[in-house]
């Protein structure tokens, strides 16, 4: 029987996807526009750092260790009480990665480059814990794509977004295509990938380097990212749970 809770989080899935469905506006294409302007007076070395720091996440996260939870998966909890579960794990991730945005924001341009690679680690972190928390084994190869899907879609935008959306909406058919081991190739566009997040965290990022504004920067902007990260993930899983037939493995 299906739960006033799961019924409210089912509403709640559907209002996010029509807001992601919806075309952007004219004040975002502007800023999008004034954003890829302001690219270009970021050091190349900072677009290094990111294109780097995104290659090796995703290369930890298809085959590390490293972003493992120490968590036991428990199927015994209600579909309400993991949620509650992956909200206070968010909190806690996002905490940390306020603080660290401070601390590298205040430093000026190098402590500011080195906060891409720990907030990368944190998110992904967080993603992993977030997995386990609603019932999904991330020792799974399958299950870390989903992670990395989530991920790309929670920093995306327009096509590639839409194209996110669709295959999150359709993922147990869309898994069905996916190899199951590490060592069998893949057909995603993971240079795509890092060029998308590196576009989308740039202009924050930019001015997190400014020593001492840059402390401010860097806390708004983690705090952001966590939220905008929580948000995805926790319809994503929504929508494999709840409306695909995979149910909340209770």
């Amino acid at each position: 029987m299906v739960s006033l809770y799961e019924e409210e989080a089912k509403e709640e899935m559907i209002r996010w996807k029509r807001k992601l469905g919806k075309s952007q506006s004219m004040t975002g294409r502007f800023a999008k526009k004034w954003q890829k302007k302001m690219n270009t007076f970021i050091p190349e070395k900072v677009h290094s750092v990111v294109t780097v720091s995104v290659k090796h996440m995703v290369q930890a996260t298809l085959t590390g260790s490293e972003y493992i939870s120490k968590k036991e998966l428990d199927l015994t909890t209600t579909f309400e009480e993991r949620e509650q579960e992956v909200q206070e794990l968010f909190r806690t991730y996002k905490n940390t990665a306020i603080a660290e945005g401070i601390g590298t924001g205040a430093g000026g341009i190098l402590l500011g480059m080195a906060d891409f690679p720990l907030l990368l680690s944190i998110k992904m972190k967080c993603l992993f814990d977030t997995a386990i928390t609603y019932g999904y084994d991330c020792r799974e190869f399958q299950e870390r794509l989903f992670l990395l899907t989530i991920f790309q879609l929670a920093f995306s935008e327009g096509e590639e977004r839409a194209k996110l959306l669709e295959r999150v909406e359709n993922w147990e058919d869309y898994a069905k295509q996916l190899p199951t081991n590490p060592e069998d190739p893949l057909t995603m566009d993971w240079k795509a990938f890092q060029l998308s997040y590196r576009d989308f965290i740039d202009l924050p990022k930019m001015l997190q380097l400014i020593p001492g504004f840059g402390a401010v920067v860097g806390a708004a902007a983690n705090s952001h990212f966590l939220d905008l990260l929580k948000v995805t993930a926790m319809n994503s899983y929504r929508m494999r749970m709840l409306t695909q037939g995979e149910g909340p493995n209770l």
